[in-house]
């Protein structure tokens, strides 16, 4: 079990990655998982979900919206309180912005996808750094994507603001060494699941094209030959958190099939 006896938080929760990781937090042996979004109802299904395993994982929800400090504080607190200590936080939420070229775009949605994706971001963070601290250290995972390595088109303000907490992700990775803190990033691709099968949806409409054509178009530039799930992609994360990385900080762990390769 990767995360036995571990407090995880999970921000973003909602259909796809987010769910994914909170359940699988629990399958790996997670003591306590926090839940945390936006929408009520996303929590309640993540929650039945965890429950569903019959592992007996405690649960906590908790409302909230990254882009206000006053609520990332709260939720940092109400996982202390509940629980004595936060041993893993899954930065997982986002804001995707507007897909459009930069030439005409609403520079508005920029600042938007940085308030969540950059700004709101970091202030979860700051909000857990004392607590893993008192914890003895611990592991933030900040869940990236590989537009910031291969751009594509339509997605530069969502590109840019994951770009700059990338860059963060790196200094925080040599600040808070000392501390027995690691911090590294998982670079997602194409992951299929209900975020990628909506995208999929709106293009085919807007351009006409079937569906099937759209995928097989992806799928040809990913050498494993298909377009990774996200519950796979989820297992990545976790075991960035999880002891077996204890040694690996300031990381950016590709995890998109072998679409893009550094050198």
């Amino acid at each position: 079990m990767l995360l036995k006896d571990k407090i995880v938080i999970v921000s973003g929760i909602g259909p796809g990655l987010g769910q994914e990781l909170s359940t699988l937090a629990a399958r790996e042996g997670a003591a306590g998982v926090v839940l945390a979004a936006r929408t009520p109802a996303k929590l309640d299904v993540a929650e039945a979900e965890i429950q569903a395993l019959g592992l007996g994982t405690r649960t906590l929800k908790v409302v909230t919206d990254i882009a206000d400090r006053a609520q990332c504080e709260a939720l940092a607190g109400a996982t202390a309180e509940a629980f004595g200590r936060i041993d893993v936080l899954f930065n997982s939420a986002y804001d995707p912005g507007n897909f459009e070229p930069i030439a005409e775009a609403d520079l508005d949605g920029w600042r938007r996808s940085m308030e969540v994706n950059f700004f709101g971001t970091m202030q979860l963070t700051q909000a857990c750094i004392p607590h893993l601290r008192a914890a003895g250290g611990g592991a933030i995972v900040m869940i990236a994507t590989m537009v910031e390595h291969k751009p594509l088109a339509t997605q530069g303000g969502y590109g840019a603001s994951k770009s700059a907490l990338r860059n963060a992700t790196k200094h925080l990775a040599l600040e808070l060494g000392k501390d027995n803190i690691r911090v590294n990033s998982c670079h997602m691709g194409w992951m299929w699941g209900p975020a990628v099968e909506g995208y999929f949806d709106w293009q085919a409409q807007a351009s006409g094209r079937p569906k099937e054509d759209l995928i097989a178009e992806v799928t040809r530039s990913i050498p494993l030959g298909h377009i990774p799930d996200d519950g796979d992609c989820a297992k990545a994360a976790v075991f960035l958190a999880s002891d077996y990385a204890r040694v690996v900080t300031g990381a950016g762990l590709d995890v998109n099939g072998g679409e893009y390769m550094p050198v």
